[in-house]
């Protein structure tokens, strides 16, 4: 698994029982808990990551990866590190010698977690699945147990939404049929515990719809009902307390963007790690792109970025062109509408232009919103795209409550780019050198030197 969808499966979660990301208060924080980690191959894989996640040590981290995950970097696990502020193991679950399920909780808050970990039966051990996902505050493995009945429910919920809001009908009804088959022929009857379920679930659609939105989550916690809405009808505004919790978290996280800064050369270098909701954000997204409006040239670093709103993505790219430029378009699959958008005819502070040379920086972790803006500067000739092959989500998706437990999110549209009239979903975003992603800013650097030099 990724760490974008690693990322996604765990913030899904917390978000089901709170709003995007809120900190869950505890008046005492909770003691550390001494769990012994059994001495088989899976026991060694998972006390190996928990030493080197908790240090937040990259070199450490770096050591676990090349031993256990080579194909991961220690870059790709620090903003979650930061996020969370590590795990302390609470109970292990299940133990065979090259799996292991388990329970953690998170050190910035109470917030725990299931999590399951297999090991290759080949020399050298590698991980094989690493999964975590989020069960609720203070939730115990105890809390997840389902029976035949909350299975059926989960199935039948699932089909028919996917059948109601997803994005391709033909897709959605073979996905449906596969669930109840699978359930008819008893296959899933030995799950008692529903995030492992809803795993087993995801793994399932997977086989057919290829979908990297497409997520089925358990929670711990009671789902609130769903407000019913007409057809196309956007969600009920947040409440006061639910906004609050929301603007909390992104101060905190500083709406996602790392970094803004002037390199030398007078090259503008920015960072940020998720297109946030842009009526919260805009000030801090025009506080970065003003700050680096009269640089030469400009570096933007997406290799570490998940996606998220369609309007930041416009609002960010108004600042890199110099007059009125259709972006994108969406098209909902319910309603049959198609959404145009476009670049801002004025934005707040100083654009960066649309002549000057942009580099944007991709890794396989790039994935859905970020690889839109990607989609959309590349197919304009506006940038320039350096790194690794983007991870291939093009379906905007939407969260729906199955029952108390479970909820599934359902990509319902798709986007349509107005010079190639498709999207990425599926291969992602090819870049125009491929380097791997950890040489991809040396590589800009380089390209930026002797361009300026021209």
């Amino acid at each position: 698994m990724n760490r974008a969808t690693y990322y996604f499966l765990w913030l899904t979660v917390i978000a089901s029982a709170h709003p995007l990301g809120a900190q869950v208060s505890a008046a005492t924080p909770p003691q550390p808990v001494v769990t012994a980690i059994p001495k088989t191959p899976a026991g060694d894989a998972l006390r190996a990551w928990l030493d080197a996640f908790n240090s937040g040590d990259t070199a450490r981290l770096g050591a676990y990866y090349r031993r256990f995950q080579p194909e991961i970097t220690a870059d790709d696990e620090i903003g979650f590190r930061e996020q969370t502020g590590g795990f302390d193991l609470l109970t292990i679950e299940r133990s065979e010698p090259r799996h292991l399920e388990f329970t953690v909780r998170e050190r910035n808050s109470p917030m725990t977690g299931y999590g399951v970990l297999d090991v290759s039966s080949a020399e050298p051990v590698r991980v094989t699945t690493r999964r975590l996902q989020a069960m609720g505050p203070n939730a115990s493995a105890a809390a997840l147990r389902i029976d035949v009945a909350a299975r059926a429910r989960a199935v039948a919920g699932a089909a028919a939404l996917l059948y109601t809001f997803y994005v391709f009908p033909d897709v959605a009804r073979r996905m449906g049929d596969s669930l109840r088959t699978r359930l008819a022929r008893k296959e899933y009857d030995s799950y008692a515990n529903g995030v492992m379920f809803a795993m087993r679930l995801n793994d399932d659609l997977a086989e057919i719809a290829h979908d990297k939105h497409l997520h089925v989550n358990y929670s711990a916690r009671p789902l609130p009902p769903d407000e019913p809405r007409p057809v196309g009808a956007p969600p009920p505004a947040p409440s006061p307390e639910d906004q609050a919790r929301e603007r909390e978290f992104l101060d905190r996280i500083n709406c996602g963007f790392v970094k803004a800064e002037q390199l030398p050369g007078n090259v503008g270098y920015l960072k940020f790690n998720m297109f946030a909701d842009v009526d919260l954000c805009a000030t801090t997204a025009s506080a970065a792109m003003t700050f680096l409006a009269g640089t030469r040239a400009l570096i933007i670093d997406m290799r570490e970025n998940g996606g998220g709103s369609p309007g930041m993505v416009a609002f960010v790219s108004s600042y890199l062109f110099d007059r009125r430029t259709h972006l994108n378009d969406l098209w909902t699959r319910r309603t049959g509408e198609t959404k145009e958008f476009w670049t801002r005819d004025s934005v707040p502070g100083r654009r960066f232009g649309g002549e000057k040379p942009i580099y944007v920086l991709t890794s396989a972790r790039t994935f859905s919103g970020a690889e839109e803006f990607i989609y959309n500067l590349k197919t304009l000739k506006r940038a320039t795209i350096i790194g690794e092959a983007t991870g291939g989500g093009a379906h905007p998706v939407a969260g729906h409550r199955i029952d108390e437990h479970f909820m599934i999110g359902v990509p319902y549209a798709r986007a349509i780019n107005p010079v190639t009239h498709t999207n990425w979903e599926g291969v992602g975003v090819k870049p125009d050198i491929i380097v791997p992603a950890n040489d991809a800013l040396a590589t800009a650097q380089k390209l930026l030197r002797e361009k300026l030099r021209q």
